[in-house]
């Protein structure tokens, strides 16, 4: 359905309800599925009249849609059930627990048998956790509370909540207007013409009896036409809407913030670009933007420009979906909406001094634990928050004053006082840039640790620098800058050459914020007037002129993926305002509340994983759902806050630092930070007790003393850095000291010193076999869920086998282990996820799949169509693609779950658009069929690899291939196509693991040259797969000789050896081998391998042991740096397999 057309139903609807055609009003909203009007579901929720309630509902979604969805069913169910209870209905209730509530069983088992026993009780009361059940009025009305906040927060009722702000009888108007200009057609027109009907064009009788032609087939050929009197009303005709108007003078239509004007005046024109994501002409802008509308108080109902412009059949491409707890039976009334606490950062992890009030802050983009600080006395901090040490500090000064300005030069003499406004890493974390108070800017480069370097130094701006960014025009990293002097400046960031310079602002510059969508690049700024514009990288001016709620100072801010924007502004009385923008017009989408009424600062926001909005604002840190308008919590961080306190998360969301009263820092962590942290604590520590360990030791020989003294001297001063995916791979090697050897009296040979772990049988290690009754053959894919709770399988016969952990005593988090056996799920309707085959024979298929970030849908493919199924589900929501030629390797773009790498068996990749069904471009580069497929989201280049043993380096932005490589294999070693060649990026985004048959190497995918090789010996056994751990600290390696290996990522060498028989049962075929290995998504030491007899097996360390081994000594004192390759490919020892 178009735009028009849908805006048509709004008009019917609000035709309707004007004529009181009530029931055929919620008809309407209900097959539309385009308007959700709350006030009569909740008219429908206290009048208990459930029916109606789940069919009203079903025109907007159905139970098994997401979690929200579940939810939602769920509680209307359960007071349904509650109620024919407490009416002591029980042949009711029990219709109710099979026909309604049966289906929540597969979820939670638990739960249901809990509901069931209710029938048990006299009084379901009596059940502890019902004991505050009022009646039946109070109980609907505080489920209704629970549902509206779900409902809020769902997805699929985005945009679908608020009707667009429409004048009364807007249709009738136009009805009118459309009457009046046929009217202006008639050759013979009366002053008082007679409408009797609607049916057909209306023209006004010939004198001599004859109808005037229809003014569709008699256009006006430039004739000038005698102007009428108006109609008179037409009563009941129409309604009582008085006179026609004359029509009024056609105007051209908006598209959107970056559309382009029409060249013609016709309503069609408007089907045109909507946003800055496909503009025909880049140059388009907007040119009339519009103020934040206010709902029209009669009713209630979702915006008209709404994001998705018709319904579709599910899925219209794969939705962000937040994971959503399933405890459907909260313990107490009134209930609340719920998240998990896991995602909020409640935990002080890290109290940080840094002397002056902090002013800005910044997370490393790849060193999650790196945070960079600014001060109100022009300081610099760079913090490493995992060991708590400042590792470097740099006070204000000019390097080069004598080539500043005399004003500036001046002004410093008067006045020395200088802050930091803004401080920011670039997009790979190699730069940094400080935007001072007073007209310059300086850009630091960073080489790991404590080295920071200057880079530049700009006299930017007439007074003070407000705001700095990083964005790359062209495909050239720049500095953008905007100051009190009402200018944008774009620099070079290699020389610092200007480029451009934007003016247009009429008030001091206060923001910037460069983005880009579909290859358009373009910045937003904002001004101390409220002001807000947008410029291309060109000198034809702004392009967007509208005002900020606030109209003083105001930022701007993008979700991580890129497709939301987001503003919060103070103004001068204190109002803060955070709102989310429909880019598509130009206005406010939706506006945050809980701010007071007067904020004591200007307020600062963050966004964070696509999911949260945080404000500081009332000495507390505010968060918000972004698909939620209401607040959703309060962090107090244990008091000690500033009334607005600056804030930032980390890039994966995990950290979040906040300024304090005291001149510090608070890093706040959930539990993937605390995890974190925890991680990065335990290595310090140990490496600092293996260093005390080694000077005690050695002093008991003076033989060794010196030696002793070296190492100690080594570890705790130079640091030889222990491998860590969060500092050793960008070449901060200060604060993780190596794990070194203890040095004993009896020799100096590190054979005795340091010694390979070789698990030989069960006792060793923890194994866990999963089980499966499908009889599968062979596991060709395999895979952790994200959220670390299931295990997803693709076998060989195309049939998909999903393993999921529940929480309970044995297993309190309820993440996969070895240690608790999970359950081969299935979804009540028993149907199994199995893909399209094109023959009868799958086991010859290439198989592969693709889990999107959320879990919640897998791209699959062996040798059919491409098929996308519901993980909750299993039913197959689409198929597209058939062959030839057939998928062979599919991957998920890391910032958007709509475009789809698809490696094909003709050599090509495909970048596929799921949600217009589109593919956007074909790479053309290898010479035989894709093997694997890896985005990097830091470097913003996909890398490929294929079974003509090429690597080749793909730009995201405009697909074009960067560079590419043929991997080194020995000569006159024969290949037997066991393993084609794989790539996956290390935790870094920088370097890339590249598995082959006959070699491990890692690569830096920026110059695409190998920095670490391990090549298998000559007679050795084969690899067949291989994979980083989650912390990319480790690779798993599986043989075909069924042995599994595990190495020093750092160093490329063996530390642990599993041998098969600590895994596989004595009396199995020696030709069972693993054919794939996973890792799981956030224990570090624990994997799984899929092997060739079907079977799956989960495998971890003893919990005595905790880890695979130690890392092998390492030559000279010092680990391989990843981010600065040594001259020549490193090839790493190898032990005897």
């Amino acid at each position: 359905m178009s735009s028009l057309s849908r805006e048509l139903v709004f008009l019917i609807l609000q035709f309707l309800d004007e004529e009181k055609f009530k029931e055929t009003v919620h008809k309407l909203e209900q097959e539309s599925g385009f308007y959700f009007n709350m006030k009569y579901f909740e008219d429908e929720v206290i009048n208990g009249n459930w029916d109606e309630v789940e069919r009203y509902l079903g025109g907007f979604t159905k139970v098994d849609d997401n979690r929200y969805s579940m939810k939602i069913f769920f509680e209307i169910r359960k007071q349904k059930y509650l109620e024919a209870l407490d009416k002591h209905d029980r042949s009711k209730a029990v219709e109710i627990l099979v026909k309604d509530l049966k289906v929540f069983a597969s979820f939670n088992e638990e739960l249901f048998k809990e509901i069931t026993q209710l029938l048990t009780l006299e009084n379901f009361r009596e059940n502890e956790q019902l004991s505050k059940y009022g009646d039946t009025k109070s109980a609907r009305a505080i489920m209704l509370v629970e549902l509206k906040k779900l409902i809020e927060a769902n997805p699929l009722f985005r945009d679908k909540l608020q009707f667009p702000n429409l004048k009364s009888s807007r249709l009738r108007t136009l009805i009118n207007q459309s009457l009046n200009w046929q009217h202006q057609l008639c050759k013979n027109p009366r002053p008082n013409p007679d409408i009797k009907t609607l049916f057909v064009d209306h023209s006004c009788g010939q004198p001599n009896g004859a109808r005037a032609p229809s003014p569709a087939n008699n256009p006006l050929l430039g004739s000038t036409i005698p102007k009428p009197g108006g109609f008179p009303p037409i009563g009941a005709q129409i309604g009582a809407h008085g006179p026609f108007q004359p029509a009024p003078t056609p105007v051209a239509p908006l598209a959107g913030w970056m559309s382009n004007p029409p060249a013609v005046t016709h309503p069609s024109a408007s089907g045109g670009a909507i946003g800055f994501g496909t503009p025909t002409n880049p140059a388009a802008m907007l040119k009339h933007p519009r103020t934040p509308s206010t709902a029209n108080p009669s009713m209630d109902y979702p915006s008209g420009d709404s994001d998705h412009l018709s319904k579709r059949p599910r899925p219209v491409g794969l939705s962000e979906e937040v994971n959503l707890p399933m405890n459907m039976m909260p313990a107490t009334y009134p209930q609340s909406h719920s998240y998990p606490q896991d995602d909020f950062h409640k935990a002080v992890a890290r109290t940080l001094s840094q002397g002056s009030a902090p002013m800005s802050m910044d997370f490393h983009p790849v060193q999650q634990t790196l945070l960079l600080v600014g001060t109100n006395v022009g300081d610099i901090g760079l913090w490493d928050v995992g060991t708590k040490e400042k590792l470097a500090v740099r006070n204000f000064k000019v390097w080069e004053l004598g080539k500043c300005s005399m004003a500036l030069q001046a002004g410093l003499v008067k006045d020395p006082t200088v802050s930091v406004n803004r401080i920011i890493w670039s997009p790979d974390g190699t730069l940094f840039g400080v935007a001072y108070s007073r007209h310059i800017v300086q850009i630091y480069s960073y080489h790991g640790g404590d080295d920071i370097r200057q880079h530049l130094e700009i006299d930017a701006h007439v007074g003070g620098v407000n705001d700095i960014a990083f964005a790359h025009p062209n495909k050239q990293l720049c500095i953008i800058t905007c100051g009190d002097d009402k200018t944008i400046k774009v620099w070079e960031a290699t020389s610092g050459t200007k480029q451009f310079t934007f003016e247009g602002h009429e008030a001091p510059v206060y923001s910037v914020c460069p983005h880009y969508k579909e290859n358009i690049q373009f910045i937003f700024s904002t001004a101390l007037d409220g002001k807000i514009k947008a410029w291309l990288y060109d000198n034809l001016g702004s392009r967007v002129d509208y005002d900020a709620p606030g109209h003083w100072c105001t930022t701007m801010a993008y979700s991580a993926d890129g497709s939301r924007l987001f503003s919060c502004g103070t103004s001068k009385d204190g109002e803060s305002h955070l709102v989310e923008w429909n880019e598509s017009e130009g206005a406010v989408k939706r506006t945050y509340q809980g701010f007071r009424k007067r904020s004591m600062g200007v307020v600062q926001f963050d966004t964070t994983r696509n999911r949260f909005l945080a404000a500081g604002d009332e000495f507390v840190i505010k968060i918000w759902d972004m698909d939620n308008t209401s607040l959703l919590t309060t962090i107090e961080a244990d008091g000690g806050l500033p009334a607005s306190p600056r804030i930032r998360f980390n890039k994966e969301g995990t950290l979040l630092a906040v300024s304090t009263v005291d001149n510090g820092i608070k890093v706040l962590a959930n539990a993937d930070g605390v995890r974190l942290l925890r991680t990065l604590e335990n290595r310090s520590f140990d490496a600092s007790r293996s260093a005390s360990e080694t000077v005690t030791k050695s002093l008991i020989n003076p033989l060794t003393a010196a030696a002793a003294a070296a190492a100690a001297a080594a570890a705790t001063s130079s640091g030889t850095a222990a491998p860590s995916a969060i500092t050793a791979m960008n070449g901060d090697s200060r604060s993780l000291v190596d794990v070194k050897p203890r040095i004993t009296d009896e020799s100096m040979d590190k054979s005795k010193v340091w010694k390979l772990m070789e698990i030989a049988d069960t006792t060793q290690c923890r194994s866990l076999k999963l089980g499966d009754n499908h009889r599968t053959t062979k596991i060709s894919r395999l895979i952790y869920t994200n959220s670390g709770v299931a295990i997803l399988a693709l076998a060989s016969n195309a049939i998909h086998l999903l393993w999921k952990w529940s929480r309970n005593e044995r297993n309190s988090t309820g993440k996969a282990t070895a240690s608790v056996s999970p359950q081969l799920w299935q979804p009540p309707s028993g149907i199994l996820m199995t893909n399209d085959i094109i023959d009868n024979n799958p086991e010859e298929a290439v198989h592969c799949f693709a889990l999107s970030k959320n879990d919640s849908y897998v791209m699959s493919a062996s040798g059919g169509k491409i098929s996308l199924f519901n993980m909750m589900t299993f039913k197959t929501m689409t198929t597209f693609m058939p062959p030839p030629p057939a998928a062979t390797f599919l991957a998920f773009h890391p910032q958007d779950n709509n475009i789809i790498a698809i490696g094909m068996d003709d050599s090509t990749i495909q970048i596929y658009n799921v949600r217009i069904d589109e593919v956007k471009s074909k790479l053309r580069g290898h010479s035989k069929k894709i093997t694997g497929l890896a985005f990097s989201n830091v470097l913003n280049v996909l890398v490929s690899s294929g079974a003509d043993a090429q690597i080749c380096v793909w730009n995201t932005d405009g697909w074009e291939r960067q560079r590419s490589r043929f991997l080194q294999i020995p000569s006159g070693r024969p290949t037997s196509n066991i393993l084609d060649t794989r790539v996956q990026f290390h935790q870094d985004q920088l370097h890339c693991l590249v598995v082959h048959e006959t070699q491990i190497a890692i690569y830096d995918a920026s110059k695409l040259e190998p920095v670490k090789q391990w090549p298998v010996r000559e007679n050795s056994s084969p690899i067949t797969h291989a994979t980083f751990s989650c912390d990319s600290q480790l690779i798993y390696a599986s043989f075909l000789d069924a042995t599994v290996c595990i190495f020093s990522a750092s160093s490329l060498k063996l530390q642990c050896r599993i041998l098969p028989a600590s895994y596989l049962p004595p009396n199995i075929s020696s030709n069972v081998h693993p054919v794939v290995v996973a890792a799981h998504p956030s224990e570090a030491n624990q994997f799984a391998l899929g092997l060739t007899d079907g079977t799956v097996y989960v495998m971890e360390p003893l919990e005595s042991d905790r880890k695979w081994g130690n890392p092998p000594p390492v030559e000279n004192g010092s680990t391989s740096n990843l981010s600065t390759p040594p001259n020549g490919v490193s090839s790493s020892d190898q032990p005897e397999r």
